[in-house]
């Protein structure tokens, strides 16, 4: 089964019909067969991204609890790791969500990414190595 690794982006653009890369999100999620990760950090910034409506807020949080994507959170030794990316990062910038979701690749031995984040996403490496290939194309 394939595992994909959610990003706010793409996150917010499935819940908001106003964000200008809703309908290519859309059509790929729908497309997309297998499971879906992210990380809490990812889903604060969604939730920060999406404003203080209690409304738009809701559908982020029911879009995890209804399964749209599997939750992970973060262990000591994940939160370890992403502060040394963000270091190894600093020139791009890595933020921390973007790290923790990196780290999720790692652990995971997962390679596939739903981002609009082309120039973090292109960059990143997995161990230092692997490239994300990037969706939706």
């Amino acid at each position: 089964m394939r595992n994909l690794i959610l990003d706010a982006g793409p996150f917010v653009a499935l819940l908001d019909s106003s964000e200008r890369n809703h309908e290519r999100c859309v059509n790929f999620f729908k497309e997309f067969h297998g499971q879906v990760f992210t990380t809490e950090p990812v889903l604060t910034e969604v939730l920060y991204l999406l404003g203080p409506s209690i409304r738009d807020q809701r559908a982020a949080i029911e879009f995890i609890l209804r399964g749209g994507a599997i939750l992970v959170p973060q262990s000591l030794g994940s939160l370890k790791r992403a502060m040394e990316l963000m270091a190894k990062y600093k020139d791009v910038p890595m933020d921390f969500a973007d790290s923790t979701l990196v780290v999720l690749a790692e652990e995971m031995g997962a390679s596939e990414i739903f981002s609009l984040d082309m120039k973090g996403f292109g960059t990143y490496r997995i161990y230092g190595k692997k490239g994300f290939k990037v969706w939706p194309e």
